[in-house]
Parts: C-alpha cells; structure tokens; sequence
C-alpha cells in the first residue's frame, strides 16, 4: 500500500516539476519552440488551459493561472491520496 503512495505521489512530483518547468521556459526567447519546450506544452497546456481562461493576465503580462495551477494539483493530490486511503 505504501508503495502505491510512493508511486502516486511520484507521479505527482514530476507533473509539478513539468509544470515548473514549463513556467520557467516562458521567461526564456524561443526556449518554448525548442523540442523540449513542445514537449512540456503538450503535456502541461491541457491542464493549464482552463485556469487560463479563468484567470486573466496581470497588466497584460503577468499570468498568475500556473501558481493556482500548482495549487489547485496539491488539492488534487490530497484528493487522489483520501480516495486510495479509503479504497485500501
């Protein structure tokens, strides 16, 4: 059962660290158009996505959606951890 845990919370752990990531790569010219930068886009935009059209820019410029993002994906995490303590 730990492990289960351990694996999930893995799982977890990378797709914050993608998204993280992700973030950082915006602050960088054309480092989003790299192979890398299409990789995270493809797999951290679907989830940023709906944040985006709720939360609107900063000033135009600043996007705080991936912060509530990331804390919306802990709140997940809790979530997924109380089912998986309730089924096991």
């Amino acid at each position: 059962m730990g492990s289960l845990f351990g694996f999930v919370d893995t799982l977890f752990q990378i797709y914050r660290y993608m998204i993280i990531g992700y973030i950082l790569l915006s602050w960088l010219p054309n480092a989003r158009e790299s192979f890398i930068g299409q990789l995270l886009g493809k797999l951290v935009e679907p989830y940023l996505a709906p944040f985006r059209k709720i939360i609107p820019p900063i000033g135009g410029m600043i996007d705080i959606s991936p912060i509530v993002a990331l804390f919306a994906l802990f709140f997940i995490q809790y979530g997924v951890f109380a089912i998986l303590g309730m089924l096991l």
